[in-house]
């Protein structure tokens, strides 16, 4: 074998593992110039070489690991100690940063005006306090609701309102403020209001808007914090279900939270209809209607809402209303205003309201021999003239007798007095009518009372949306009489096979007027008294349970009058 020179000779590894000597600062001492080189010289040196890279590559592992394992995961330093935690919780995704490192706490981030809902604003859960806001809701179906905060003022001749010191960049808004909006052919009947938002502070010295114009002169200030609520009572006011559904249950909803002081400002105005309503309008406003056609006057309000909510068909949904008021809350406001007396709740007995309930005797609990001797259920019910007339209606009320009510036969005509109505029927047990607007004043019967209508062939989905619905969630029992194809007087008309009379669904398809037309229009019924009966016996068992039930809580609770006191003004 060749030797090398000697200055080109590897040194012989000084120890067994060779690997120790990488933590070496200096380089090993040369070898002695008389040592040679081993077999294995070479194989040592790839060795010493190898163990210098094992732990660079260990620390390079270590170190993309570290890199990709801290996003997965946050850390806390807590303030108690220098211990580290992981931290996987939602919450600390939600900022990003968790809410107490280095003792500091997230705090929630401020929503601009800009950034809010325009509902927040109408329901009352924001904009205090927050001049120059202008906003609209257009998101419902029903209606279009606008919102004004700051300087707002009525301009009669022109259908406006002016925003004065309106946010920069508003544009002029348009709103009918009518709760069809669905249904073109009436909301083109009903009063434009434009609202005109005037950007700029006001100069007090000169009297003038930053841009030079001239303010309005208020003829009527409102005092601050008593806002307007601008509606239209147009459209089909006039009947009794729109009046109701369209009108004062969506000003309920609009403006019972604001406890009276409110002002109303009503376009396409009735007199009638402050007549007809005034005692329900009294108890949500403190204040005088205002005219808005036909007042000339200026009036200046801080905080205006043109248009109205609406939750539905006779609805007022709790989980919508800020403060969790319902249809409840709305019929205790049509007792308050049409009571002349506290209203008398459910009760075997059929005497007006204005009678005081008989104790009941000290019996044991659930005897119904106390009830068995009270008189019959008052039964309402209502009949119609022009169309939908219950044709035999002489059967019907020896019916009612048969089955042990006492039938109360009404003919309601645009000038019977709703304290009239009201009293008939806040004191009784059920109410039969045949599908229409007349039915709407199932609003004024007690929870537990029965509602029984009468559904002519082609309005089951009226019947039941309309009025079915709405009565239950007041607390009614509702039953229906759907009438049969040979009991309605289409099938003379149009013959027992006809598409009018078997499939309904055709005709609706094309539309609510067609409708309206055959089955509302054109149609009368002629009930089976036998199968009426049936409805009639199940409505009189619910009463006796019900009757019976409210006897044992009245004995339970140690007796004493059953009535319920009503606030009157």
């Amino acid at each position: 074998m060749m030797q090398l020179p000697q200055h080109h000779k590897p040194s012989k590894p000084s120890a067994p593992s060779s690997c120790s000597s990488w933590i070496r600062r200096s380089p090993p001492p040369s070898p002695p110039p008389h040592k040679k080189a081993g077999g294995g010289g070479a194989g040592g040196g790839r060795g010493r070489y190898a163990c210098r890279l094992v732990p660079l590559l260990v620390l390079t592992v270590y170190s993309v690991f570290t890199v990709l394992r801290i996003p997965s995961s946050s850390l806390v330093v807590t303030t108690d100690s220098e211990r580290v935690d992981r931290r996987d919780d939602l919450e600390a995704l939600k900022t990003h940063l968790p809410s107490n490192q280095n003792g500091l706490e997230a705090r929630e981030e401020t929503r601009s005006v800009a950034s809010l809902p325009c509902s927040a604003f109408i329901n009352g859960e924001a904009g205090h306090g927050e001049d120059g806001v202008l906003c609209c809701d257009r998101s419902h179906y029903r209606s279009d609701v606008c919102y004004l905060r700051g300087d707002a003022r009525t301009d009669p001749s022109t259908s406006s309102v002016f925003l004065y010191g309106a946010p920069r960049g508003s544009a002029p808004e348009k709103v009918r403020p009518y709760t069809r909006k669905f249904e073109d052919s009436i909301m083109s009947t009903i009063d434009e209001v434009t609202v005109v938002p005037v950007p700029g502070a006001f100069n007090a010295s000169s009297g003038a808007d930053e841009g030079g114009g001239m303010r309005r002169r208020c003829d009527v200030r409102h005092p601050r914090g008593v806002p307007a609520v601008v509606f239209s009572t147009g459209g089909y006011t006039g009947n009794v279900y729109h009046e109701f559904s369209d009108g004062l249950i969506p000003l309920f909803v609009t403006a019972q939270r604001f406890a009276g002081e409110v002002v109303f400002v009503v376009l396409e105005y009735h007199y009638w209809w402050l007549g007809r309503y005034g005692a329900v309008l009294e108890r949500l406003t403190n204040y005088k209607i205002v005219d808005f056609r036909n007042d000339r006057r200026v009036h200046c309000f801080d905080e205006m809402i043109v248009g109205l909510r609406i939750h539905g068909e006779l609805v007022v949904d709790p989980k919508l209303m800020p403060n969790g008021k319902s249809i409840k809350d709305f019929q205790a406001l049509l007792h308050q205003g049409y009571s002349r007396t506290p209203v008398v709740p459910l009760s075997s007995s059929s005497s007006s309201s204005s009678q005081a309930p008989v104790p009941l005797a000290l019996a044991p609990p659930c005897d119904t021999h106390a009830t068995a001797r009270a008189p019959k259920p008052k039964l309402v019910i209502f009949i119609r003239k022009k169309n939908r007339v219950l044709l035999n209606l002489p059967h019907v009320v020896t019916a009612c007798r048969k089955a042990g009510f006492a039938p109360h036969v009404m003919n309601l005509r645009r000038q019977t007095p709703l304290p009239a109505i009201h009293a008939a029927l806040a004191s009784a047990d059920a109410m039969v009518a045949v599908h229409g607007a007349a039915v709407t004043h199932f609003l004024f019967m007690r929870p537990g009372s029965v509602l029984l209508q009468i559904v002519p062939v082609g309005l089951d989905w009226a019947a039941d949306a309309f009025y079915g619905k709405p009565a239950q969630q007041l607390g009614l029992e509702y039953l229906e009489y759907k009438v049969a194809p040979e009991e309605s007087s289409l099938a003379a008309k149009y013959g027992l096979n006809s598409t009018v009379v078997r499939t309904p669904w055709v005709i609706s398809s094309r539309g609510w007027w067609e409708m309206k037309k055959v089955y509302m229009d054109r149609q009368n019924v002629t009930v089976n008294v036998k199968r009426f009966a049936e409805l009639l016996r199940q409505a009189r068992a619910h009463l006796k349970n019900n009757t019976a039930a409210a006897a044992c809580r009245h004995h339970r609770h140690g007796g004493g009058a059953l009535s319920s006191e009503v606030e009157r003004r």
